[in-house]
């Protein structure tokens, strides 16, 4: 069973998304054959590259940041001084099984420039209102604390799993010996952590380069393209364009750019290690 599924929905629309990549088609009527035309197209397509660099620049936006957070939590939570460790722990990944499009649709009421929450606040206190959605760098910082705020959870929970395979005994010695908690987290715990810490890291990246949901919801792309992620470019290609085939070399050509990423990711870490 499992393979015939897989055939329908894995092998089928992956296969006809190669086929439809060589074709010009609108979704009705006859495919025609157009050959390499629609990856000719690719170079010179400024939204595409537009959005790979956006993808670019909301990595080292809140990867880094989402990353360290989830690692400290979780060194926290393991340390086995915490009270209600579960409650905390469910508390942290909660967001991530939350709705996505409703929490979109929270954050973007919240940081409206004239009566969202956030500058309500500000203006209390005597700051000045933030175009959180209408300025190009804001808009990118709204969209990542809104992905942090999403995927923090996610990314501690593995992390702790992670932990919960290095022997204490490796950090207690360390402390005996007379390292600090500070020393004991960056000179043992993250070497020891770098599997996990590097899987992480390449989920963070393809989701970078794939944020769809989060997108939609909060920004629409905008301002002048400054969140437009590859997966709406292609998204809008096939379904607001009705360009199909173009969509799917746009598809094609986005899969092999996130691989060679994810390989130079490894081959990285590999030297590194």
């Amino acid at each position: 069973p499992f393979y015939v599924l897989f055939a329908i929905f894995g092998l089928y629309p992956m296969g006809l998304s190669l086929y439809l990549s060589f074709t010009r088609w609108k979704g009705v009527g006859p495919m025609e054959f157009a050959g390499l035309v629609n990856f000719a197209l690719i170079p010179h397509d400024k939204v595409f590259w537009q959005s790979m660099t956006n993808g670019v620049i909301l990595f080292f936006l809140y990867v880094p940041v989402m990353l360290f957070l989830a690692l400290a939590l979780a060194v926290i939570l393991n340390s086995g001084r915490v009270k209600g460790f579960r409650f905390f722990r469910t508390l942290i990944f909660l967001p991530f099984i939350t709705n996505m499009v409703a929490a979109g649709f929270a954050f973007r009421i919240l940081l409206e420039k004239q009566n969202g929450l956030f500058n309500i606040l500000l203006e209390t206190i005597g700051f000045p209102t933030i175009p959180w959605l209408e300025n190009v760098w804001w808009a990118r910082i709204s969209l990542s604390l809104l992905i942090i705020w999403g995927w923090l959870g996610y990314n501690m929970v593995i992390m702790l799993a992670g932990l919960q395979t290095i022997p204490r005994d490796l950090t207690e010695a360390a402390l005996v010996d007379g390292a600090s908690p500070i020393q004991a987290f960056f000179r043992i715990i993250i070497p020891l952590m770098r599997p996990v810490i590097l899987f992480c890291m390449i989920t963070s990246t393809i989701g970078s380069f794939g944020l769809f949901t989060e997108v939609q919801t909060l920004t629409g792309g905008g301002p002048a393209l400054a969140t437009i992620t590859p997966v709406i470019r292609i998204y809008n290609a096939a379904f607001t364009s009705y360009q199909f085939g173009l969509a799917s070399a746009l598809a094609y050509t986005f899969f092999a750019l996130i691989f060679i990423l994810t390989i130079t990711q490894f081959r990285f870490n590999r030297e590194q290690g």
